[in-house]
């Protein structure tokens, strides 16, 4: 897979189509994300939320946001590259509010990444090595936290997935032991390993550690928002709201449903049956994919524009 996303990152073309194709997919996305729904509908769903749950959400949103920022600025360390903090959380914001919403997260906030990187001097090798480091954390972090939900919630998991409690307790025990186990791996495993034709190198063990807690870190922060815009209208367990999002995230990961689109309304009225819920997450899509995206959106173009002109004026001055 690193081979094959390396080889189409370093196509020539690339680099002036997704300007283009960058810009015009934004717009089409902010307008196809708006037509999911009514105004009517977000309109319905924040009044019958008290302000104070639908700003705890925007907060936790915030930090989710916050700890996916740091993903990119672990993985440049991973790739031994001194880009400072301040242009890789741009990266990543931009990539990830326009990522969560295409699908296909490798593909599309990956092309992004390497629009942002590439120009900073990160080759297209390196870039590569990101987008699958940020992919591991998010895997990582998943399954710390899906591992401990099973443990803390067997019979919630157990109902979910069909299986018997002291199952989900197993499934919970594996999770936590791969998540150990990639740790190990981390510590003593010394040279390099080949996936897909490209040689890798485990982490050190403080950027695997990092991974991990920042990963978990994430996901909980992405749980406690969607916690806070259902608590406003039912009351639910924190941890049966993560059990449930941590479930139809993995669910979407292997359909590409951009937000889990679908996938996470189908778990949650499962859990949760009731018109209500539906408003809730109306809200929850809102914050977490919609208002990104309408700041995602302008940050790219605007982006696009001022390193266009620092490119411009950096070959005057050469020439």
């Amino acid at each position: 897979m690193t081979g094959r996303l390396r080889r189409l990152l370093s196509v020539r073309w690339l680099k002036p189509a997704l300007a283009v194709l960058g810009v015009l997919l934004a717009a089409f996305l902010l307008y196809r994300a708006l037509g999911n729904y009514s105004w009517r509908e977000i309109t319905t769903a924040i009044r019958a939320i008290p302000i104070e749950r639908t700003g705890l959400a925007i907060l936790f949103a915030a930090l989710s946001y916050f700890c996916l920022s740091w993903f990119d600025w672990l993985a440049l360390r991973y790739v031994r590259s001194d880009i400072p903090y301040r242009r890789s959380a741009l990266a990543s914001f931009v990539a990830l509010s326009l990522g969560h919403n295409i699908g296909f997260a490798a593909l599309s906030s990956g092309a992004i990444r390497y629009r942002y990187y590439s120009r900073w001097g990160v080759s297209a090798g390196d870039v590569a090595k990101i987008v699958v480091f940020c992919g591991v954390t998010v895997g990582l972090g998943l399954i710390a936290l899906g591992g401990s939900a099973c443990l803390l919630r067997a019979e919630l998991t157990a109902e979910l997935l069909g299986i018997s409690a002291s199952l989900a307790i197993v499934l919970g025990l594996l999770c936590l032991a791969a998540v150990g186990g990639y740790l190990a791996l981390s510590l003593f495993l010394r040279r390099s390993i080949t996936l897909a034709g490209t040689k890798v190198n485990m982490p050190p063990p403080e950027l695997a550690l990092a991974q991990i807690g920042i990963g978990a870190l994430n996901f909980a922060c992405v749980g406690a928002c969607l916690y806070h815009a259902i608590r406003g209208i039912r009351e639910v367990a924190y941890f049966e709201v993560a059990a449930a999002y941590v479930l139809s995230n993995a669910a979407s990961l292997l359909v590409h449903a951009p937000g889990g689109l679908g996938v996470l309304e189908t778990i949650m009225l499962h859990l949760l049956p009731g018109a209500n819920v539906l408003a809730a997450l109306v809200l929850f899509r809102v914050i977490y994919y919609l208002l990104p995206l309408c700041l995602g959106v302008p940050l790219f173009a605007l982006s696009e524009a001022l390193l266009k002109r620092t490119a411009t004026d950096r070959k005057v001055k050469q020439s």
